[in-house]
């Protein structure tokens, strides 16, 4: 996250935290609260003035501790690693938390929630020149027995392949291809964030018929 400073406390009052002196933040955006860098984000913008929900405890957090934006809204991190994970609210992943903090949460504390150095084996389903719209499937990643994965091209992106790797090991934040659209070229990784608020776009949805 940025270390990028949007304001300081002026009060607290439980979870809720009203900010001041606030001009650089975005409704919505992702914060850290205080030296301990407890997560929050901002549900509300008033002039000069914030209100932002913190999700952790505020104990010891205190008027005039300063906040800081990450420049983006409250996210989540899709790819390969999410089943048998097993999350927090903020998907924070506990098994690996556990390993730094035992049974209590130290507050403040990040990690990522896709291993960043576990590698799984991509097959490309596309070539280049190959023309995609968002949604598009590139490759496929084996999850588990059960469950191929399918990677997809970023909802907002679109054009042509001039990239793509051959099939092998990879980790979630390898480029694995590139797309030239119209804003420029694009790196595609197995990782892909997006705003927990905002829905994934679908063509169609398809009801539910069997159970998982």
């Amino acid at each position: 996250m940025q270390q990028r400073i949007i304001g300081t406390i002026k009060r607290v009052n439980g979870p809720v935290i009203e900010a001041k002196g606030v001009t650089d933040a975005l409704m919505l955006e992702m914060v850290q609260v205080g030296s301990v860098r407890i997560v929050g984000e901002v549900v509300k913008l008033e002039g000069e003035r914030a209100i932002i929900q913190v999700y952790e405890d505020t104990t010891g957090i205190k008027p005039g501790d300063e906040i800081y934006g990450s420049g983006m809204p409250m996210n989540v991190e899709l790819g390969p690693g999410l089943i048998g994970t097993i999350y927090d609210g903020i998907q924070r992943p506990l098994e690996a938390i556990y390993k730094v903090s035992k049974s209590f949460i130290k507050r403040g504390i990040t990690m990522p929630a896709l291993l960043r150095e576990k590698k799984w084996h991509f097959t490309p389903t596309v070539k280049i020149g190959d023309k995609l719209a968002g949604g598009a499937i590139i490759g496929t990643v084996p999850e588990t027995q059960q469950i191929m994965h399918k990677i997809i091209l970023h909802p907002e992106y679109s054009g042509e392949i001039t990239f793509i790797k051959e099939a092998g090991d990879y980790t979630v934040e390898d480029v694995i291809a590139r797309i030239k659209t119209k804003d420029g070229e694009k790196k595609i990784t197995m990782l892909q964030r997006w705003p927990i608020r905002q829905a994934r776009p679908a063509l169609e949805r398809y009801p539910f018929n069997i159970p998982l």
